[in-house]
């Protein structure tokens, strides 16, 4: 008999013995009636770790940063907010190649943390997706309205059926469908980088502004400051550079469908600091530049309206005919990108919860296909509510349902990084030894404590903005403050539920009792032509070229 991740006894059937030079787990030699398939290859993962993430956080919200704050406070709260993420995601590779269960970090919170904190993660992040797909939805409506104004609801409900379509291809139809769209984001980032500087340095020939350099973040006079509204400024950047790094995190969800995380998972997070570094912060500074923050179109774009768009603004200001419309396109790509993460983040969130027992049984179903086929029916229910925005109220309502989202990331990326500094702990008191890990974080221990530092300081600074907001008063503010911080108090809320539900008054797992082995796959070496390493398709090329 074998246990599973959640403690239940399988029978162990050595028919079923993992193939030569293939990983094996060291708890998990039973058969289930059905698993999630292993069959996103390399290159899948390598988009999941920044196709998750680019979408209408990057290409829109960042005008309402832009607005707010300047374009210094800008670069520097998504460098901030970078570093954060970049020590996470190290934190969540060490962890997923070692445990590449389903669940992933709500998992380890479960294991490492205490089950009722695990319990509170898993369930805020898979309600925080099943909200955020009918935001992005909209959103990829709205860029419609870029070209000519159609009813919402028409390109709601095309987008809609578009992601039911994906579904019925499982994991693999979403590892296609972001490979496919990520570089497209890669390639649009990329090129706008270059026209970017072109423009700054007085190139483009219908654009009177001539050489720009660094006017707008030096020119009082006409209103633009390399920093706005003081302190406050800055501490509104981080609330949008969490939304825009959100799904980054999602490389560690895709680590028990993956076919080798030993070889993807760390080649990913190694190299997300330049993934941060070019795709995030150079293409925000380079957008400062050519983008005044005193723009009266920036006020608006806190929303969905790709018209306040900073990238369509900059090529807007520039005079170059045609090229906006181009990277409308993208943006209305990149938003179904997002959109289609949303879909496979609560949906495995879902069925993890429902087979540790930390939900209704029914969600823990998966068909023969490896599909969690519940959870995708809920998802996909949730994605009604995007008609919402037919009704008078809609946007009222949106709001605060958005609001439940608001610092859900921060939770979840401080919760990886506690759970890998107390995994390491209880490592450590079993006396096994760092050398025995197939992968280590290259940040160590200490980028887990760095990480849960910057989570404590950017839940700090979005507590203090949310109680004294720009141009607004404590009391005046107090519907501004609730919408951006009533994630806090759910999260509050569900881990006091988890502890009464199960009468649990002891508090964390105690150190030597840590499960180190339940759900751990043991690797061989692979030989040199494994698949994955031989060359392929033209998109093995391709990402091989990118990467």
């Amino acid at each position: 008999m074998a246990d599973t991740a959640y403690g239940e006894k399988l029978p162990v059937d050595s028919k079923e013995a993992s193939p030569p030079d293939s990983p094996h787990d060291v708890e998990e030699g039973g058969t289930q009636p059905a698993k999630l398939s292993r069959g996103l290859q390399g290159r899948h993962m390598q988009m999941i770790a920044i196709g998750g993430s680019i979408g209408a956080g990057l290409f829109v919200g960042s005008g309402s940063s832009l607005q707010s704050g300047g374009p210094a406070s800008l670069v520097l709260g998504f460098i901030i907010i970078g570093v954060m993420l970049l020590c996470t995601v190290q934190a969540l590779g060490e962890l997923a190649v070692l445990y590449p269960v389903n669940g992933a970090f709500y998992v380890y919170g479960v294991r490492f943390i205490d089950p009722a904190w695990g319990f509170a993660m898993g369930w805020q992040y898979a309600i925080g997706w099943l909200i955020t797909l009918p935001f992005e939805i909209t959103a990829a409506g709205l860029t419609i309205d870029y070209w000519h104004h159609y009813n919402i609801g028409i390109w709601i409900a095309v987008f809609l059926t578009t992601l039911i379509i994906v579904q019925f291809f499982g994991v693999k139809g979403y590892g296609e469908v972001e490979f496919v769209l990520g570089i497209i984001k890669i390639i649009a980032v990329l090129g706008f980088i270059i026209f970017a500087i072109i423009v700054d340095c007085g190139g483009v020939p219908g654009d009177d502004r001539g050489y720009i350099g660094f006017r707008y973040w030096d020119d009082a006079e006409h209103g633009n400051k390399a920093f706005r509204n003081g302190f406050k400024g800055f501490c509104s950047v981080f609330v949008n550079a969490a939304f825009a790094f959100g799904g980054t995190e999602l490389v560690g969800l895709a680590a028990a469908e993956a076919a080798n995380p030993r070889k993807s998972l760390p080649k990913a997070t190694k190299q997300v600091f330049w993934r941060i570094a070019g795709f995030y912060v150079v293409s925000l500074l380079v957008m400062g530049l050519i983008v005044p923050n005193n723009s009266p179109d920036l006020l608006n774009s806190h929303g969905a309206n790709t018209k306040a768009s900073p990238f369509v603004l900059a090529i807007r200001y520039a005079g170059v005919k045609g090229l906006p419309s181009v990277f409308n396109t993208v943006i209305t790509i990149s938003v179904m990108s997002v959109a289609n993460s949303c879909t496979y983040g609560s949906t495995r969130t879902m069925q993890a919860l429902a087979q540790g027992g930390m939900g209704p049984k029914f969600l823990a179903y998966i068909d023969k296909k490896g599909r969690p086929v519940w959870p995708v029916v809920i998802q996909m229910a949730f994605g009604l509510l995007a008609f919402i925005n037919e009704a008078e109220t809609g946007s009222t309502v949106f709001n605060w349902l958005l609001a439940l989202t608001g610092l859900s990331s921060f939770f979840v990326w401080g919760s990886i990084c506690l759970s890998h500094i107390r995994f390491r702990q209880g490592w450590k008191a079993a006396g096994r030894s760092v050398e025995d890990l197939p992968f280590k974080a290259q940040l160590g221990v200490a980028g887990s404590y760095l990480g849960l530092f910057l989570v404590a300081i950017a839940l700090s600074a979005t507590f203090y903005v949310s109680l004294f907001p720009i141009g607004g008063t404590p009391t005046g503010g107090a519907e501004a403050f609730f919408e951006s911080y009533i994630a806090a108090p759910i999260a509050i809320a569900l881990f006091a539920f988890w502890k009464l539900w199960t009468r649990d008054r002891s508090f964390g797992v105690k150190v030597r009792e840590m499960d180190l082995d339940t759900g751990r796959r043991e690797f061989e070496d692979l030989p040199p032509d494994e698949p994955e390493a031989r060359k392929g398709s033209v998109g093995r090329r391709l990402s091989r070229a990118i990467f």
